[in-house]
C-alpha cells in the first residue's frame, strides 16, 4: 500500500467514501494532517482483559470469548430494536445487550470470536451484563486491536461519525505516514525531553497507558503555545518597526485638565495614563491594553489620551461594542470637552451627531458628518466597531489625520482585527492603538492572548466607591427581595432586572410549554408583564433587549438615566459600559445561566455613584456546583480574583471562548497548566531574540505560517 503525506486529502484515501468525507468536513478535517491532529478528548481504559468468571460490577474491562447466542427483538413501547446475546469464554458466560444497533446482527453470528469492552452493568436481580459494549472481532493475523483490550481513544464526534469509525481510519494511517519531519527545533525537543514527533503522534492516539497519552498531549500543547507566542512576538516586532506620528505631552496642560475633573485619579490610573502618554510620544505605534476592573475609570484615561492627540492636531477613532455604549461615551466626551475646543462626533448605524467644542450638539446626515470628519473638523469620532472597518458594501469613515484608535472591550477583538485597525495610511503612518477591557483576565491568559500588546493595569477603584453588597437569594425569599427593591426605589434609587432570555423559551421554540414550566427560565417579556402589572403596578417599569430598534433603545436608556423609569428589565444588552449612577440594585434572574465574568459585568452596572448598591442573584438550581459558582461572586474581592476562580471552574475554553481567540483547542486546554505556558513563552522569546527574522530555521517558518493562518481565521 503506497505511503501518504500529511498534505494528502482524505478524499484520496481508499475506504473513506463521500458520506464519511462530509462528516469529517463538519469536524474541520479534510487532510491526513487534520485527521492525525484531531486528538482524542479522553481515553477509556479497556486494557484489563478479564475472565468472565472474575468480572466485577461497574468496572471497565475487556472480555474475550465466542458468541454463543444472538437474537433480535423489537420493543414496541419504546420503539427500538434490541439485540441480545450470550458471550462465553472458558470460565463462564455473560449476557450482552445492544439497543438500536441492528447492523451488529450482520457482523456477529453464533460462533464468531469477539472482544467486548465496556462497563459491567448489574440488573435489579443482581445479574451482571454488558449494555452497549464496544465489540471487535480479533484479527487472525494477530494485529494490534483498535477498540478493545487496550487504552481506547475517544474523539470529538459528529452525527454519523463515531469514535469507533475514526479509530478504524486513524490506526492504518499512522502506519502509512511513516516518519514525520520534526516541527520543533532540536534544542527545544532535547531541553524539555519531548518524544520525537512520530512517536508522540502515535502515543496521542494509541498510548500503552493513559499517562503516556497525557504526556504526548503536553508536547503538542507546548507546540501550539510556542508557535502562538512566536506569532505574537513577531507581531509585536512588526508594529515596533512601523512609523507613527509622535504626539508630544504637555504635562502642565494635562495637570490643569485633571484639576477640572470632579474627582481625583487613583495611583494606578495616573500610572496607566503616564505609560500611555509616553508611548504616544514615540515615533513607533503604541500597541497597549488598558485593563481594569468594572468601574475603575478606564474611559477617562482614554479621553485624556484622545485630548492629547487632538491638541497635537490628530484625530481619534473611539470604538465601542454596542450603540448604547457608543452613545454613552459620546455624552461623556462632549461634556468633559465642552470647554476644550475639541469637536466630538457620534456615528453609528442609526445616528450621526456632532458637538463642536462647546458641548452643544448638531444632528447631521451621515454623508455630511463623514465630510466633516474627512476635513478634520472633528477630533474625536465615536462609534461601534464598524467605524473603521471596511466591507464590500461599506467603506470605512475617512479621517483627515488619524493618530489614535481606542477600542473598548478588547476581549471581543483578536490579533487579526487589531492588525487591520492599525494598518498604515497612504503615507506609511500607523495610528497609536489603545484597547480597553473590563473583563478581568488572569495574567497567564493575558500573555497568551495579548502577547503582542503592552499592558497597563488599573487595579483599584475610585476612592468614593462603596463595596457592592452581593447576595444569593433563595426562591422562598423572593417576596422579601421585592419589598427591599420597593423600599430602595421609594428613596429615589433605581433597579436593573436581568433575564437570560428575551421571550419565554417555549415561545421561541426551544422548549415545549411543559418543559419550560419545569425549568422556570425567566424572560424579559414575561417578567415585564409580571412586574409591571402584578408586583410593581405603581412604579415605572420598562424593558430593553436586542430586538428593539436602536432609537427605541436609546429612548429607554435616556429615560432610565433621567430617573423617569424606576425598574429596567433587560437581557445581557446592558452587560458592558452602561453608566447610571443612581441605579443601586442589580437583580439577576437565572444567574446560573451566565458565566462568572458576565455576572461580574452585570454587577458593575451598579455601585457607580455615592449610594450603597446591591446585587441579588436568583437561581432555581439546587446543585452544589451552581451554589459554589454563585458564592464565588459573593466572596471575590475583585474581578481578577474572580477570573482565577472562573478559569479553575470552567476552563479557558468556556472562560474566553476558543473560537473568539482562534487558538487551537489543545493550547486552550493547556492554559489550565501555567507552567506549560511559561515554558512555551520563554522558549519563543529565546528563539526570536537570537533570530528575529527566523531565517535560520525553515521548519519554524513553515509551521508559523500555518499557525498564523489559523489565528487569522478568528
Amino acid at each position: 500500500m503506497p505511503s501518504v503525506t500529511l498534505q494528502t486529502p482524505l478524499s484520496s484515501i481508499h475506504g473513506i467514501g463521500p458520506r464519511f468525507l462530509q462528516k469529517f468536513k463538519k469536524l474541520g478535517v479534510e487532510t491526513v494532517r487534520d485527521l492525525l491532529w484531531h486528538f482524542p478528548s479522553r481515553y477509556e481504559d479497556f486494557s484489563a482483559v478479564t475472565d468472565i468468571a472474575d468480572l466485577v460490577p461497574r468496572e471497565e474491562c475487556t472480555v474475550r470469548g465466542f458468541v454463543r447466542k444472538l437474537e433480535m427483538r423489537r420493543a414496541w413501547r419504546k420503539r427500538m430494536f434490541i439485540l441480545e446475546g450470550i458471550v462465553e469464554d472458558a470460565t463462564g458466560a455473560i449476557r450482552v445487550v445492544w439497543f438500536n444497533q441492528t447492523y451488529i446482527r450482520n457482523v456477529l453470528s453464533e460462533g464468531t470470536p469477539v472482544n467486548l469492552s465496556g462497563k459491567v452493568s448489574v440488573s435489579r436481580d443482581g445479574e451482571m451484563y454488558f449494555s452497549n459494549p464496544t465489540y471487535e472481532i480479533p484479527s487472525k493475523r494477530n494485529e494490534e486491536t483498535k477498540h478493545t483490550g487496550r487504552i481506547v481513544p475517544v474523539y470529538p464526534e459528529t452525527k454519523g461519525l463515531t469514535s469507533k469509525g475514526i479509530r478504524y481510519i486513524v490506526k492504518p494511517l499512522l502506519e502509512r505516514v511513516g516518519n514525520l519531519e520534526e516541527t520543533l527545533p532540536e534544542e527545544i525537543v532535547e531541553t524539555f525531553g519531548f518524544a520525537p514527533l512520530s512517536e508522540a503522534i502515535r502515543a496521542v492516539h494509541f498510548p500503552d497507558t493513559i499517562e503516556e497519552g497525557i504526556e504526548a498531549r503536553k508536547r503538542f500543547a507546548f507546540e501550539d503555545l510556542f508557535f502562538l507566542q512566536l506569532f505574537l512576538l513577531k507581531e509585536r516586532m512588526r508594529v515596533k518597526r512601523e512609523k507613527a506620528h509622535a504626539t508630544p505631552t504637555d504635562a502642565e496642560s494635562v495637570r490643569k485638565f485633571l484639576g477640572t475633573l470632579p474627582f481625583e485619579l487613583t495611583q494606578s490610573q495616573k500610572k496607566s495614563l503616564w505609560e500611555i502618554l509616553k508611548d504616544m510620544e514615540r515615533s513607533s505605534p503604541m500597541n497597549r491594553l488598558l485593563q481594569g476592573d468594572v468601574g475603575s475609570g478606564k474611559t477617562i484615561i482614554a479621553a485624556i489620551a484622545a485630548r492629547g492627540a487632538a491638541r497635537a492636531g490628530f484625530q481619534t477613532a473611539f470604538m465601542a461594542p454596542t450603540e448604547i455604549l457608543a452613545r454613552q461615551h459620546y455624552e461623556t466626551m462632549r461634556t468633559i470637552f465642552a470647554d476644550e475646543d475639541i469637536g466630538v462626533a457620534l456615528l453609528t448605524g442609526s445616528e450621526a451627531r456632532a458637538a463642536y467644542g462647546n458641548g452643544l450638539e448638531t444632528e447631521l446626515k451621515k454623508p455630511d458628518l463623514a465630510r466633516e470628519i474627512a476635513k478634520g473638523a472633528l477630533s474625536v469620532v465615536i462609534g461601534t466597531h464598524a467605524l473603521i472597518a471596511e466591507s464590500k458594501k461599506k467603506k470605512s469613515v475617512p479621517f483627515a489625520l488619524l493618530g489614535l484608535v481606542v477600542v473598548d472591550e478588547q476581549h471581543r477583538f483578536g490579533v487579526r482585527q487589531r492588525a487591520k485597525i492599525i494598518e498604515p495610511d497612504e503615507h506609511g503612518y500607523a495610528p497609536h492603538f489603545l484597547s480597553m477591557s473590563a473583563t478581568p483576565i488572569p495574567r497567564t491568559l493575558s500573555l497568551t492572548l495579548w502577547g503582542d500588546l503592552d499592558i497597563s493595569l488599573i487595579d483599584e477603584l475610585p476612592k468614593d466607591r462603596k463595596p457592592i453588597v452581593t447576595k444569593v437569594v433563595s426562591p422562598e425569599n423572593r417576596g422579601r427581595a421585592y419589598e427591599f427593591i420597593r423600599k430602595e426605589i421609594k428613596t429615589g434609587r433605581q433597579a436593573f432586572v436581568v433575564c437570560p432570555r428575551i421571550e419565554p423559551a417555549a415561545a421561541e421554540g426551544v422548549l415545549t410549554a411543559k418543559e419550560y414550566e419545569t425549568l422556570q427560565i425567566r424572560s424579559v417579556t414575561e417578567e415585564y408583564e409580571r412586574l409591571s402589572k402584578t408586583i410593581f403596578p405603581d412604579l415605572a417599569v420598562a424593558m430593553i433587549h436586542g430586538k428593539l430598534k436602536a432609537r427605541e433603545k436609546e429612548r429607554i436608556m435616556r429615560e432610565f438615566g433621567e430617573n423617569k423609569i424606576n425598574i429596567l428589565i433587560s437581557t445581557a444588552v446592558i452587560e458592558v459600559g452602561v453608566n447610571v449612577p443612581n441605579a443601586t440594585i442589580m437583580m439577576i434572574e437565572g444567574a446560573d445561566r451566565f458565566g462568572l465574568a458576565q455576572l461580574y459585568q452585570f454587577k458593575g452596572r451598579v455601585g457607580r455613584g455615592g449610594h450603597q448598591s446591591y446585587c441579588l442573584l436568583f437561581s432555581d438550581s439546587s446543585s452544589d456546583a451552581t451554589k459554589k459558582r454563585l458564592l464565588s461572586i459573593v466572596e471575590a474581592r475583585n474581578g481578577f480574583e474572580l477570573a482565577e476562580r472562573d478559569l479553575a471552574l470552567r476552563g479557558p475554553g468556556q472562560f474566553i471562548g476558543s473560537e473568539q481567540t482562534g487558538m487551537p483547542d489543545l493550547a486552550m486546554n493547556a492554559l489550565r497548566h501555567p507552567e506549560v505556558m511559561k515554558d512555551a513563552r520563554s522558549a519563543a522569546m529565546k528563539i526570536i531574540t537570537s533570530d528575529p527574522d527566523l531565517k535560520k530555521n525553515e521548519t519554524i517558518n513553515i509551521r508559523l505560517s500555518e499557525i498564523s493562518r489559523k489565528i487569522h481565521q478568528e
